[in-house]
């Protein structure tokens, strides 16, 4: 019996289907390592963990990649109010993640990026976008222009 997805842009369920056969690149936002992990995040990624694990059981090679948001607000704030630089309180964050999600018997992605690495991509694309009309600056940022985008 083939899995069958809802497809949001058809509106319908559709068969699971993978761009090169046999392979799934699978992409899970992560966590921003601020505090400790918490009982949402692990249902989340229990979630992705049986999804990654039935794909294997079924077959697939599955790429598997899960980010760390390793710079935001809330780190610079709580490095500002602990005193603790705030890469010591990433590493810390995220080592922390690994023995949570290992406890939870959690399969470990194949690539942990880290936004920091990516900023200048990110600042790139970002020109990009508001250079074609498909984004806008306002006063507290960035967004998406959502009308540029083709409907299917």
């Amino acid at each position: 019996m083939p899995l069958r997805v809802h497809d949001t842009r058809r509106r319908e369920k559709v068969d699971f289907t993978t761009q090169s056969p046999g392979r799934v690149s699978m992409y899970v936002c992560g966590v921003t390592v601020y505090d400790n992990c918490h009982l949402g995040h692990a249902r989340c990624y229990i979630a992705f963990d049986l999804i990654h694990r039935w794909l294997e059981a079924s077959g697939y090679d599955v790429d598997y990649v899960q980010n760390f948001t390793d710079i935001d607000d809330k780190i610079i704030k709580r490095s500002i109010e602990s005193g603790v630089d705030w890469k010591a309180i990433v590493d810390r964050n995220i080592e922390t993640y690994y023995e949570d999600m290992d406890a939870l018997n959690i399969l470990r992605a194949d690539h942990y990026p880290r936004c920091t690495e990516y900023v200048e991509s990110m600042i790139h694309i970002i020109e990009d976008l508001i250079e074609k009309g498909h984004a806008y600056v306002a006063d507290d940022g960035v967004y998406f222009h959502v009308d540029s985008a083709p409907e299917k």
